[in-house]
C-alpha cells in the first residue's frame, strides 16, 4: 500500500502560485499518482522543466490541477526516499515553511515506490537560464544585487526553521515568480539523511554558505562556474577582472567589491564559522535600497512584451499563419547554424565523413518533402552522436508537424533550443507546435519569446 492515497479535496478554493500567508501552519495536500499523472499528462516530455540540473535525484515537470491552476511536480528516481515514512516527515517539515522568497511545497505523493512533491509553479525561468543562455538579455546589475539580497533571506529563514543544508544550491535551485522576483526552491530543501547523518548532525551550513558564495561568483561573472571551481575562479583576481563584461559601465564598483569580499568569505573552507545565513542577509541590506522598487524586478519582465507585429520577420509571419509550406521554404534555405557546422566539421572531419553523406541525403529528402525519409535520415544522423546541428532538429521537426505529429515536433524544437539557447527558429517550431497541441497561452508566450530573440539579434547586427 502506498502511503498517499487520497485526493486534493475538491472544496479547496483556487489558489494563485506563491501565495504566503501568516498564523497557523499551512496544510500540505497528499496527491494519488493518478492525480498528478493526468496533471502532467501522464508525464509528458513537453512538460519536463528541470532534468539533471540543479536537481539530479528526480525530473521537474510543470502540471495543472483544475482547483490550482499550475503546478511543478517533481518525480523522484525510483531509488530515492526508500523510507515512506521519512519522505512524508520531510515533506510536511517542508510544507510549513512560508515566506516571500521560497517556493511554497503544497504537496506529495508516496504511492508505492514512486516519490513525488508538488510546488507552486514559477512562471518566470530560473536564474541558470535568464543569467548564463540569455545573451541577448543582460541581467542588469540592480536586478543581481536583487536577486542575491531575497535568496539570502530565503536561506536565512529556512536556517532558522531548522534547515541548515540545501541539496545542491545553484543557479537552477533559483526562480522566479510572476512579479519578477527571485525564489529558493523548495525541492533543495527535502534531505534523505543516513541514520549516522541525523544521530550526529554531521550535516551543517557550512556547505549552504559555500554553495551560495559560488552563487555570487556566478552573478558577479555572468559565468556558470561549478562550485569546485569556484575558489580557484576568484582567488588572485580583483572584482575588475571577475565582473561580467556585459555589465561593463552599468554597475557599481563600490557595491561590486562588496560582493566580490562576501563571495570570498563564503568559499573559504577552512573558516567555516566565518560567516552565517544572518551575515548574509546583513551584508546585502545595506545594498538592498537601490533595489528596493519593484520595478528592477519587472524591468526584463517588460522588455518582453515590447514586439509588435509588424516586426515580424518571413519566418515569423509564416509561423503565426501556421503556413507549413512557406516555413519549408525558408528552412530549405536557411543557415543559421553554419558557424557551428563549419566548427564541428574541423573538430571531427576524419570521423563525420559518412555522417555528411546521411545529412546531404537527409536535406536532398526535405527539399523534395520526402518527409519519412528525411525523419530516417536524420534520426540516423542524430543517434550517431558525433555531431549535433540545431538545423537537424528543426528541419526534423517541421518534417514531424507535416506529418501531423505534433509532440515528437515540440520535443525537437527543444532539442534545438538546448543546442543554440538563443536561435529564434527553435522557439518559432516550438510555438507551431504548442499550438497543434491546443497549448494556446504557451504558444503565445515560446512565440513572444521567438520574436524578442530575433529583434535583440538585429539590433545587434546592426550596432556592430
Amino acid at each position: 500500500m502506498g502511503c498517499c492515497n487520497s485526493s486534493p479535496s475538491v472544496e479547496d478554493p483556487p489558489q494563485s502560485a506563491h501565495q504566503n500567508h501568516g498564523g497557523s501552519d499551512p496544510q500540505i495536500t497528499k496527491f494519488s499518482f493518478s492525480d498528478l499523472n493526468t496533471a502532467t499528462e501522464k508525464f509528458c516530455v513537453k512538460n519536463i522543466v528541470s532534468e539533471n540540473g540543479g536537481e539530479t535525484s528526480g525530473i521537474v515537470y510543470k502540471g495543472r490541477l483544475h482547483n490550482r491552476g499550475l503546478i511543478a511536480v517533481k518525480r523522484f528516481m525510483n531509488m530515492a526516499w526508500s523510507d515512506p515514512n521519512h519522505f512524508v516527515e520531510e515533506a510536511h517539515r517542508v510544507g510549513k515553511l512560508r515566506h516571500n522568497s521560497v517556493v511554497n511545497l503544497i504537496g506529495y505523493c508516496c504511492d508505492g515506490n514512486e516519490r513525488l512533491l508538488v510546488a507552486d509553479f514559477m512562471p518566470n525561468d530560473t536564474l541558470a537560464k535568464r543569467l548564463f543562455l540569455r545573451k541577448n538579455q543582460i541581467m542588469e546589475w540592480e536586478m543581481r544585487l536583487r536577486v542575491a539580497y531575497c535568496i539570502a533571506q530565503a536561506l536565512d529563514y529556512c536556517s532558522g526553521g531548522g534547515f541548515t543544508s540545501y541539496n545542491n544550491l545553484s543557479a537552477c535551485s533559483v526562480l522566479f515568480d510572476e512579479d519578477g522576483d527571485a525564489c529558493l526552491s523548495c525541492f533543495g530543501l527535502m534531505k534523505e539523511f543516513k541514520d549516522d547523518q541525523r544521530r550526529t548532525g554531521s550535516v551543517n551550513s557550512e556547505s549552504m554558505i559555500f554553495r551560495f558564495g559560488t552563487l555570487l561568483v556566478n552573478l558577479l561573472s555572468g559565468k556558470q562556474i561549478p562550485p569546485s571551481h569556484a575558489p580557484e575562479m576568484i582567488h588572485g583576481k580583483s572584482v575588475v577582472e571577475l565582473i561580467d563584461p556585459n555589465l561593463k559601465g552599468k554597475f557599481s564598483a563600490e557595491e561590486a567589491t562588496i560582493i566580490f569580499k562576501l563571495a570570498s568569505q563564503c568559499l573559504q573552507y577552512e573558516d567555516i564559522e566565518s560567516q552565517n545565513t544572518k551575515d548574509l542577509v546583513t551584508t546585502l541590506e545595506t545594498l538592498h535600497t537601490k533595489t528596493n522598487d519593484s520595478s528592477y524586478a519587472m524591468m526584463e519582465m517588460s522588455k518582453q512584451k515590447e514586439v509588435s507585429l509588424n516586426q515580424l520577420s518571413t519566418l515569423g509571419d509564416a509561423c503565426l499563419q501556421m503556413d507549413l509550406t512557406a516555413i519549408h521554404k525558408i528552412l530549405v534555405t536557411a543557415e543559421d547554424d553554419k558557424e557551428l557546422v563549419e566548427f564541428s566539421f574541423e573538430e571531427w572531419l576524419e570521423e563525420v565523413k559518412d555522417i555528411q553523406d546521411v545529412r546531404k541525403r537527409g536535406d536532398q529528402a526535405f527539399l523534395e518533402k520526402d518527409f519519412e525519409n528525411a525523419i530516417n535520415c536524420y534520426s540516423q544522423l542524430i543517434e550517431s552522436r558525433r555531431i549535433m546541428y540545431p538545423s537537424v532538429y528543426a528541419r526534423r521537426c517541421l518534417c514531424y508537424l507535416f506529418r501531423n505529429q505534433p509532440d515528437r515536433a515540440l520535443k525537437d524544437g527543444m532539442l534545438a533550443q538546448q543546442l543554440s539557447p538563443d536561435w529564434p527558429t527553435a522557439f518559432y517550431l516550438q510555438s507551431v507546435a504548442l499550438s497543434k497541441l491546443n497549448m494556446i497561452t504557451d504558444s503565445a508566450d515560446t512565440f513572444k519569446e521567438a520574436t524578442l530573440l530575433e529583434a535583440k539579434r538585429q539590433h545587434h547586427e546592426e550596432e556592430s
